[in-house]
């Protein structure tokens, strides 16, 4: 018997150190040639990283949330004849990442270079730590102290639900838990956890769930940390009257909704902030605050935030100048849906020169929007709501939404992103000017 020794591969883009996001093995599995072994991170990709040997799995480099720099020692596998051991040989190349599966407990190091990945959006797996809570079911389909496999959605329901999620049978890949595995277990006949919703609503509560901030939730956090530490933020609020933006909608998609697709409002959004681009291009703008440089973009790469299960991700929308209403929709929603599967590339969500955000029916009627770090504003849509507004003397039910935005007051005066939203306000509250060249 020898032992194969892989190490962590060079992601490439002068990466140093990478994130071990989740083990799709454990030590002691039998595993064959092109398995996945773990999923690695670094910014907003995630790579899987195969072994290309069969063998027996003996030990991890690092633990599941770790950074580990590129050429460490990874995993550690006890193979049939002579091992690399002695004489490392080139690691496999990773394949491109698909959703992450079950992670596994890290126990001790171990050596292997790999050529150039394929990347893909990363979707990190959460690792929850659940506290011991008493359970009133019988049917224990989990070893004690086992982590259940559930999106944050499927945690949330299961809390309101009051059922303690290792007592449900998982159908999904790697057991992972899904909403019909929820209806299943209510159904036939499974019992809440003790202190849940159902019948115990004063109950004393003691249980506690730690979650490692790893992966992509890292990365978010980091990446606010770093925006609101550099970027001297200010925000601006202006209502914008809806009403007549609104009809011409209903309009377009009465009569062109089945051929061409529905239309939001935010391609009206972003159609009014790429004219308003043009009077104001210091908006549409990247600042390289360690070299002192300003550098304003012609084409206008919007990024449109986009929530996810693993959190805020801000697709890019490449050259939103060149695209009409309807085209601008389906981007939108093209790389919203890849974003939320896990499947849009790195150059899919890296890029941007402005940001539009939105938190739809509950964008609330002001917020504060974190500027997208390095850029230099981002435009943050509120809730719409029908209001009593004064119009010629008369009282008149309006569509009004507000618009939350903020700016890096070290290169954006607040005179001129007042304009730069007034102007917006112009093109929507007269839509037809949206149109005219």
């Amino acid at each position: 018997m020898g032992i194969h020794v892989i190490k962590m591969p060079d992601i490439g883009e002068g990466i140093a150190e990478v994130e071990v996001v989740t083990w799709r093995v454990n030590p002691g599995d039998m595993i064959t040639e092109d398995q996945i072994l773990a999923d690695v991170m670094t910014d907003k990709a995630t790579v899987e990283i195969p072994s290309p040997v069969a063998g027996k799995v003996m030990s991890f480099g690092g633990k599941a949330g770790e950074l580990m720099a590129v050429g460490a020692e990874l995993v550690r596998i006890e193979v049939e004849g002579k091992g690399n051991a002695d004489d490392a040989p080139a690691a496999p190349a990773p394949k491109a990442e698909a959703a992450p599966k079950a992670e596994a407990k890290p126990v001790a190091p171990a050596p292997v270079a790999a050529p150039a990945p394929v990347v893909h959006a990363a979707e990190p797996v959460h690792a929850p730590i659940p506290s011991k809570v008493a359970s009133t079911s019988t049917s224990i389909l989990r070893k004690e102290g086992e982590k259940p496999l559930a999106s944050p959605a499927v945690r949330r329901r299961a809390w309101d639900m009051g059922v303690e999620l290792r007592y449900v049978h998982g159908s999904g890949e790697a057991g992972r838990i899904t909403h019909q595995d929820l209806d299943n277990y209510v159904a036939g006949g499974g019992k809440p956890a003790a202190g849940g919703a159902a019948g115990a609503s004063y109950q004393q509560r003691t249980d506690e769930e730690a979650i490692p901030v790893i992966g992509l939730r890292r990365k978010i956090a980091q990446k606010m940390q770093e925006s609101k530490r550099r970027i001297p933020h200010f925000t601006y609020v202006e209502e914008i009257d809806m009403t007549e933006l609104e009809a011409l909608r209903a309009t377009l998609n009465a009569k062109h909704g089945k051929q061409r697709g529905k239309l939001t409002v935010l391609p009206f959004l972003m159609r009014a902030m790429i004219l308003a681009i043009r009077q104001f291009p210091q908006m549409n703008a990247r600042y390289d605050d360690e070299a002192g440089i300003v550098t304003r973009f012609g084409a206008v790469h919007l990024g449109v935030a986009a929530q996810t299960d693993s959190g805020l991700m801000v697709p890019v929308v490449r050259h939103a100048e060149t695209l009409d209403l309807w085209q601008s929709a389906a981007e939108v929603v093209r790389l919203a849906d890849a974003a939320r599967t896990g499947k849009a590339g790195r150059d899919e969500l890296s890029g941007s020169t402005i940001t539009l955000t939105s938190l739809g029916n509950l964008g609330g009627i002001v917020s504060t929007p974190v500027i997208n770090h390095p850029e230099v504003a981002i435009v943050g849509v509120n809730r719409m709501v029908q209001r009593p507004m004064v119009r010629n003397g008369a009282v008149v039910v309006r569509q009004m939404m507000n618009l939350s935005s903020s700016f890096d007051h070290r290169v954006v005066d607040g005179m001129h992103a007042a304009e730069f939203i007034q102007t917006i306000r112009g093109y929507l509250e007269c839509p037809a000017t949206l149109f005219m060249e």
